[in-house]
């Protein structure tokens, strides 16, 4: 709804007074066949970015081609990305390709993009004049490094936009505030779930973002969490605060009653409207016997067994389910495969690989449970060569974030596929 765009901006505004200053964002997302700012409404006074450079069959040369139209415009004020992944991609083809987008730069010349029309081409290489000055500027900076090369590269940047910094997107905002964009706050501002705008966050400073459910921008039904008896849904008016909910949304034509998969907890009230803080997805859960460990609540594990591995740094991880493998995963119990990509270590023992599977029974006692009983095995560690994730992002072929259990058997053989340890 435009009442959502409205919200949006004045939020933004108010918060980072020259955010809304012409030409001073940049966009880094991916929308195939269709040119539009990732809030969802095109403002092109706001952007330096050409509407057509998102509209690329490939994701990457997209994401490269924006990459370079932001890095002409040193006077931005802000970076909005879609998804952190985006953002966090981008940012890694600028560590492996700025000499070659330096001199593309200087030169005010398109490399040639495979998949790119010719028409397409010559209307974007007319928009890029040679800037030579930005580009010795660009080959300065990167040369002395990555930590903080945001702000470095746009010192006048106040804020990171992106679409969602729940669930998988968590993990790349966290790398990016640690890394590219060290100094900068993140700035989630809609919450959005079935395909439908539930909600706007109007308060940008915050670390942790909360939204405002908007009664008319869809129907929403809440199902209580810790219902003692068999759950009946409750509406808008009926949520207490502290409690938790499941999501029932009727938005898009022919999906009724929809059951999200969100869980969301509520914060407060905003005059009369709840204030919620998504907590979970319960459609992204580990089960093979039943235990249904949250992706978030995986997650926390998982970085506690880095801490003990000395110098590990996660990049990035995903997980699956045994039955998935059918046959390759032999005969012994239902177990999950964990397939990790890391930085600063080349190699684990297999005492360090069971750090894992003991962390998680540290951490869920019904896990620890059936492993006692030998009904679920033990879990399988993998680790896969650099940029693994970059390339399964671009092979799921949709600007979705990516999900945390996989389960579609392409994409499970492209991770194997990827695998050194």
């Amino acid at each position: 709804p435009p009442q959502g765009s409205v919200l949006y901006l004045d939020a933004l505004g108010a918060a980072f007074p020259r955010a809304l200053t012409r030409r001073g964002t940049a966009v880094l997302h991916w929308s195939p066949g269709c040119p539009r700012a990732p809030a969802g409404w095109p403002l092109p006074t706001l952007y330096c970015t050409p509407a057509a450079a998102a509209v690329l069959p490939s994701r990457a040369a997209a994401l490269r081609l924006q990459l370079l139209f932001a890095l002409r415009q040193r006077a931005l004020h802000v970076l909005e990305a879609g998804l952190a992944a985006e953002l966090h991609d981008a940012l890694l083809t600028l560590r492996t390709e700025w000499p070659r987008l330096a001199q593309e730069l200087e030169l005010g010349r398109l490399s040639p993009q495979p998949g790119l029309p010719e028409e397409l081409r010559e209307q974007l290489q007319a928009l890029l004049s040679p800037a030579v000055a930005r580009a010795a500027e660009i080959r300065d900076q990167c040369a002395h490094g990555f930590e903080g090369i945001a702000l470095r590269l746009w010192p006048r940047l106040e804020v990171v936009v992106v679409r969602t910094m729940r669930g998988t997107e968590r993990l790349y905002c966290d790398s990016l505030r640690q890394a590219d964009c060290r100094g900068l706050p993140f700035y989630c501002p809609f919450y959005q779930a079935a395909g439908a705008l539930l909600g706007v966050n109007l308060w940008p400073a915050e670390p942790v973002p909360r939204f405002v459910l908007c009664p008319d921008w869809a129907f929403c039904e809440f199902l209580p969490c810790l219902a003692s008896k068999e759950p009946r849904t409750v509406l808008l008016d009926e949520l207490g605060e502290g409690r938790e909910y499941g999501l029932v949304v009727t938005a898009q034509p022919g999906e009724y009653r929809c059951r999200t998969g969100e869980v969301l907890k509520v914060t407060g009230f905003h005059k009369q409207c709840p204030v919620v803080e998504p907590v979970r997805r319960e459609s992204q859960t580990l089960s093979v016997r039943g235990e249904s460990i949250p992706e978030e609540q995986f997650c926390q594990s998982l970085c506690r067994t880095l801490s003990l591995w000395p110098g590990a740094r996660l990049i990035d991880y995903v997980c699956v389910e045994s039955s998935l493998l059918g046959d390759s995963s032999g005969p012994c119990a239902p177990h999950y495969e964990v397939f990790l990509e890391l930085q600063g270590l080349r190699d684990l023992s297999e005492v360090q690989r069971y750090k894992l599977d003991q962390c998680l029974q540290e951490d869920f006692p019904i896990y620890k449970s059936f492993r006692f009983k030998g009904s679920i095995g033990p879990l399988r560690l993998h680790l896969v060569r650099a940029r693994s994730f970059t390339r399964l992002r671009e092979a799921l072929g949709s600007p979705m974030p990516m999900p945390r259990v996989l389960r579609e058997e392409q994409l499970l053989q492209l991770i194997q596929g990827a695998v050194i340890s």
